[in-house]
């Protein structure tokens, strides 16, 4: 997909390094066109580098290959971040006297704006009626948030931050082919207690999970997020339950299991916990040179569900995910088979995970494996990632 990312004059300039950097990373041509004040707060090497384009804002160069009609003819997205509230007025009149103004009057892809300035500015009669006639014509306007501004002031004009940003923008391009479709999502990693203090834990970021949240969400689905000892949550992803152990998880999707049409198990559940867990810190004075944790199984999640499923007749799509280590591809594909089977799933997603990999990384490298004996690969970032799984998972629910 080809995205222009444009940039006003403001000291907020700089986030939109964070946001180029998310649309790369998720296999997007980014172009950025910056405004003159603009390169007075970020410069033009930076942006190249982020963008792996060149970066040229004079309208009135390389004139011969008019590239503000190009520019905006090629472009799937636009999105202005930030917006500023000179360039508001001007984008609302209709002004075209640089090569951004040029490319938005020509473009017929979606326009994201991301309007940041100081609290009095934007609540301004002037710039409120601009807001709303770009609203009037179609622009989508992500408003600013309230928080520290220049100097020692707080309050509404503040930039969102760059995921806010990119995932609002991208929202507005997605297929609605799971509108009205109510997903269960887990994700994260189950911490089991040993005391107050410790736990048994795992490394899971949560990260795939989040990223599968939020293409469903895009694509129209209704979407309960469970989040296992995950620090940060996207602020788009609204009903959300945070669970720290495998039996709090368990609650939650036992709940919502019936009211659920794709249950999707990104989640790495803990296998075991502690059976009695200390009440008080264990003192290495008081265990000695050796520790022996009493550990019972925890129950399957996963399987319980296909089970109850199964027992009262209602159909909900089940997804489990595989973190392996395996030697090659094949072998992988062997293992997600087999904990098909044991689970009874309708999909695996099977990722190595050996070397340091997947874990906490913004990319991925996965094998999805159905029921049905197929399987599809799919690498790159996690957000990249998700829209291949969910295609999957969509033509499943739409057969």
């Amino acid at each position: 997909m080809h995205v222009i990312v444009g940039i006003t004059g403001g000291i907020a300039a700089y986030k939109a390094t964070g946001i180029i950097r998310l649309f790369t990373e998720a296999g997007h041509t980014v172009k950025v066109i910056p405004t003159q004040n603009a390169l007075r707060f970020i410069g033009a090497a930076t942006l190249e580098a982020l963008s792996h384009n060149s970066v040229d804002p004079d309208l009135y160069t390389d004139v011969e290959s008019v590239k503000h009609v190009q520019l905006g003819q090629e472009a799937d997205l636009v999105v202005v971040a930030p917006a500023s509230a000179s360039f508001l007025a001007r984008y609302a009149a209709g002004i075209a006297d640089d090569l951004l103004g040029n490319t938005l009057l020509v473009t017929k892809a979606p326009v994201v704006v991301a309007p940041a300035m100081h609290t009095e500015m934007w609540n301004h009669e002037a710039t409120q009626n601009n807001v709303k006639i770009l609203e009037s014509r179609g622009v989508r306007v992500l408003p600013p948030e309230s928080g520290r501004l220049t100097g020692s002031d707080s309050g509404t004009g503040r930039l969102p931050e760059p995921d806010t940003i990119v995932n609002f923008s991208l929202g507005q391009l997605a297929t609605q082919d799971l509108a009205g479709r109510k997903f269960l999502v887990t994700a994260g990693g189950t911490r089991e207690p040993i005391d107050p203090v410790r736990y048994l834990g795992n490394r899971s970021s949560g990260k795939q999970g989040i990223a599968i949240a939020l293409e469903a969400q895009r694509r129209g689905a209704q979407v309960t997020f469970v989040a296992a000892n995950i620090a940060s949550i996207p602020s788009e992803l609204t009903n959300v339950h945070r669970v720290q152990t495998a039996s709090e998880l368990s609650l939650i999707v036992d709940s919502n299991l019936t009211v659920t049409d794709c249950l999707v198990m990104a989640a790495a559940v803990a296998d075991y916990s502690i059976e009695i867990p200390a009440e008080t810190k264990l003192k290495k004075s008081s265990t000695g040179s050796s520790l022996n944790l009493n550990l019972v199984e925890n129950e399957d999640i996963l399987r319980n569900a296909v089970s109850r499923a199964k027992q009262d007749g209602f159909r909900i799509l089940t997804v489990g995910f595989a973190a392996e280590t395996s030697s090659s591809m094949s072998e992988l594909g062997a293992l997600a088979v087999k904990k098909l089977a044991d689970k009874g799933c309708d999909l695996i997603v099977a990722n190595d995970v050996s070397n340091g990999k997947t874990f906490d990384s913004d990319s991925n490298d996965v094998l999805v494996v159905s029921k049905t004996g197929g399987q599809i690969a799919a690498s790159g970032s996690k957000a990249v990632v998700a829209a291949e799984i969910l295609d999957v998972i969509s033509g499943l629910l739409n057969k």
